[in-house]
């Protein structure tokens, strides 16, 4: 009996570039005798036509699956979505632009077939503008200390997992979904696959300067509670330094009264401790404000559209 896999696609601004992905898909599966295969195409409210692309692709062929956002949501929604619908016994993340190179598929399913359980694709230099070359590394180190992500692995486009870890990710129903995230915390049996990312095929990225942020954003507050516990450590350093200074300020009046207390030191301290208020302040009003929306069951994405699914085989 053979596997099937799930191919799951957030598509955005790509009408000239998806279609040429799922040829490929298609034409490197077919050599994989051993698998059956579905490909789940999310339209994240596109302005261009990619729905309609995807809608004559799908019309041709059964397997190719359409999902139709009714806004734009982001691509870690789109991702949750195609996770939802997809019935695989593997689920392959990639992107819309040609980026991830698809030939190499066979090398991220292996590993599967062995002890791993998440296989993400290791590129050795990636093929991004600069600014996105830093925001990757920033949020690879936030990933490490607030979402305890491993040291050695690499995030990334092209991403395959098993079966009861997308089914763990279908668990999630929290209005900010973060796909690493998630991932994470369902495995720790994560391997990186060396190899080579392709040029996006037309276009740049998406990813304005304020995305980046929304993501980095859900990357801690979605899946850890360190910046609490950093506001409350960062709240007992600021009382210690200004009760030592209290005290040192007290002994320098008593040794030498005439020093006169210095305006510029005082203003620095209330400027340094109401900065440190307001920044801690901000990290709750932020929990805070993402329970309120679970509370309300802010929704992760809203479905306008489907080809080739029914209401029962998405949520």
């Amino acid at each position: 009996m053979s596997k099937k896999i799930s191919f799951v696609i957030p598509c955005y601004r790509s009408e000239n570039t998806v279609g040429k992905v799922i040829d490929e898909i298609i034409n490197v599966i077919s050599d994989m005798q051993e698998y059956d295969y579905e490909i789940i195409a999310v339209d994240d409210f596109s302005p261009d036509n990619v729905f309609n692309v995807l809608e004559c692709m799908a019309g041709k062929n059964e397997k190719i699956k359409v999902v139709g956002f009714a806004k734009n949501f982001g691509q870690h929604a789109g991702m949750m979505a195609g996770v939802s619908a997809s019935t695989g016994d593997y689920v392959v993340f990639l992107d819309d632009d040609g980026q991830c190179p698809v030939d190499r598929l066979i090398e991220m399913i292996k590993p599967l077939e062995e002890d791993y359980d998440i296989t993400i694709a290791k590129y050795g230099k990636k093929k991004q503008s600069m600014f996105k070359n830093i925001c990757s590394r920033l949020n690879e180190f936030a990933a490490n200390i607030l979402i305890d992500k491993p040291k050695d692995i690499q995030m990334g486009n092209f991403m395959a997992i098993k079966r009861f870890v997308a089914d763990e990710i279908n668990n999630y129903k929290g209005p900010y979904p973060y796909i690493s995230g998630l991932l994470f915390r369902s495995s720790n049996r994560i391997l990186n696959v060396p190899m080579e990312e392709r040029k996006r095929m037309e276009g740049k990225t998406t990813y304005t300067f304020r995305k980046m942020f929304s993501l980095w954003l859900n990357s801690f507050t979605a899946f850890s509670i360190k910046p609490l516990r950093l506001a409350t450590i960062m709240g007992i350093i600021c009382s210690i330094f200004g009760f030592l200074y209290g005290i040192f300020v007290i002994i320098r009046k008593i040794i030498n009264p005439a020093i006169m207390v210095g305006y510029s030191s005082l203003m620095a301290v209330i400027l340094f401790i109401g900065g440190m208020i307001l920044f801690v302040v901000g990290i709750i009003g932020e929990y805070i404000g993402r329970i309120y929306m679970c509370i309300n069951e802010t929704p992760q994405y809203v479905i306008r559209k489907r080809v080739n699914l029914t209401d029962k085989d998405i949520r």
